[in-house]
């Protein structure tokens, strides 16, 4: 058997030439991949010390930052489960301990509770300690918890195997050659599990990491000059709106020679490639980024999944989401939903979830049922028409397959985000986030007449209704990777949606 990528993470010697580096408002630090390597056995033999042995559970509450890489890549020394919470969907308290079976817990908003350490706390234990000697581990052991975004109700939680994060790490590497001339650049949370491969594939491979805040991207990312960026689709849509905004300044009368010097200002000269994925992104945007010069590759994947395919340098269609990755077979039933198969298995249940939700899911062998609607082409690219349960079936029989129409209607620069609805299952209502404030409605109204020129007679909009806020996550009408939440947006604006006011085709 080939060697263990997550035993290496804890015995190998990194690249002492190649940094990891944190950045927030207020300053960032940087220290070499072996020093992060020797201070996370200093945190894991004082995790030790407090009676954490292999197998208990530790969860980490908090925002990006060494003490979380620390606390996480020690736990893997010791054979501990991590369980990174979100603070915007997890509120700390003791309950929490024992909701997750947490042996400690670990946060930036410290809560004077048994168990409960300020992660502060984990600097003080930087200087000295005993490091003591990495466990083994084997495909079937358990690393870490994973937290659904999830639409309603409590997240729901999966245990993550060795053997499907090293197939993962295995499978991305195979496709992208990371190595001492990248700079990988990642700001969502490291509580998402994928995050964290960066800071290993950084370990495992030789390659310099910058980790942001979320709120400091912006600020930091042209500064770090990195040669790989991750982002979702959300993130990109910002950024092309600042590159077009900073190009007609630079250039008035001609904005569209200037977008590649706009561009390279926010990114950095270094640029391979863009990594985007968790959410459809426009193909507008995915054509923008690649007509500047900045590749960028969409891919697919879920929670209980990893990465399914990927779009990537040699293989790459726009609109797509890639070939299927090595490790992984991706079945169509005649329904056109998705099934995934891996060589390693996510799991083959939940480990949280209301009853009946792993049968709904997982078969017995570790398939996964996505609820994704998708085919391949003749090439072996797979298209994600959208999810089974968001097909509108019309009194007339008719099924129309709303993210298409969703993702036209997101193309129009005045639009943020927007969700269509059936009242009565007649007609077509979409409830527009818009991007200013006031909604420039006349350009609403104008894209989506234009839209209704090109589709179907019922897959046409018959009523807009323009959100009265902004979706976000802190309304909660956005998961924390900016997918809307149907039922939460449906529930704010369900009068505006079954009044026939303002219908322009009558059921």
């Amino acid at each position: 058997m080939s060697e263990s990528l997550l035993d290496h993470l804890a015995t190998g010697r990194p690249r002492s030439d190649r940094h990891i580096t944190f950045t927030r408002f207020g300053g960032s630090e940087s220290l070499d991949l072996r020093r992060l390597q020797e201070l996370a056995g200093h945190v894991a033999g004082r995790l030790a010390e407090l009676g954490v042995v292999r197998g208990d559970r530790i969860g980490i509450h908090g925002s990006n930052s060494l003490e979380w890489v620390l606390l996480d890549l020690a736990a893997l020394r010791l054979g501990v489960v991590t369980a990174g919470l979100e603070p915007e969907k997890f509120r700390v308290d003791p309950a929490l301990l024992a909701r997750y079976s947490l042996r400690l817990l670990f946060t930036d908003t410290p809560v004077d509770a048994p168990g409960v350490h300020d992660m502060a706390e984990v600097r003080r234990w930087l200087d000295a300690g005993t490091t003591p000697a990495p466990v083994s581990h084997r495909p079937g052991d358990v690393t870490t918890i994973k937290f659904t975004s999830g639409s309603t109700g409590e997240p729901k939680g999966l245990a993550a195997t060795v053997g499907s994060i090293e197939s993962s790490l295995r499978a991305v590497q195979q496709l992208f050659s990371h190595g001492p001339d990248d700079h990988l650049f990642v700001f969502l949370p490291l509580s998402l599990l994928q995050q964290r491969y960066w800071i290993y594939s950084a370990l495992l491979h030789g390659h310099d990491v910058t980790i942001s805040t979320h709120n400091a991207v912006f600020a930091t990312l042209r500064r770090a000059a990195p040669s790989v960026v991750m982002g979702i689709p959300a993130f990109y849509e910002v950024m092309r709106r600042r590159i077009e905004s900073l190009a007609a300044r630079i250039s008035p009368a001609d904005p569209a020679a200037a977008l590649p010097i706009a561009a390279q200002r926010f990114f950095g000269p270094r640029i391979r490639y863009l990594w985007t994925g968790s959410a459809p992104a426009s193909p507008a945007t995915l054509r923008f980024f690649t007509d500047v010069g900045l590749p960028i590759f969409e891919g697919y994947g879920l929670n209980e999944t990893c990465i399914v395919t990927k779009n990537h340098p040699g293989a790459w269609r726009i609109g797509s989401v890639g070939k299927v990755v090595p490790g992984k077979e991706v079945l169509i039933d005649a329904e056109g939903v998705i099934s995934v198969r891996g060589d390693h298995p996510v799991n083959t249940r939940y480990e949280y979830g209301p009853p009946g939700a792993s049968e709904e899911v997982f078969g017995t062998d570790g398939t996964v049922r996505t609820g994704d609607l998708g085919y391949f082409d003749d090439d072996g690219f797979l298209y994600i028409r959208g999810r089974a349960d968001d097909v509108i079936v019309l009194d007339n029989a008719r099924k129309i397959v709303v993210r298409p129409i969703e993702e036209r209607l997101r193309e129009c620069p005045a639009v943020d985000e927007c969700v269509i609805f059936c009242p009565s299952r007649t007609y077509l209502v979409a409830v527009v986030s818009a991007v200013g404030r006031p909604p420039d409605r006349d350009a609403i109204t104008d894209w989506v007449t234009r839209t209704n020129a090109t589709v179907e007679r019922d897959e046409r909009i018959a009523k807009i209704v323009l959100a009265r806020e902004r979706f976000s996550v802190a309304n909660g009408q956005l998961t924390a990777q900016l997918k809307p939440r149907r039922a939460a947006i449906l529930a704010a604006h369900e009068n505006e949606v079954n009044d026939r006011t303002g219908v322009t085709r009558a059921p």
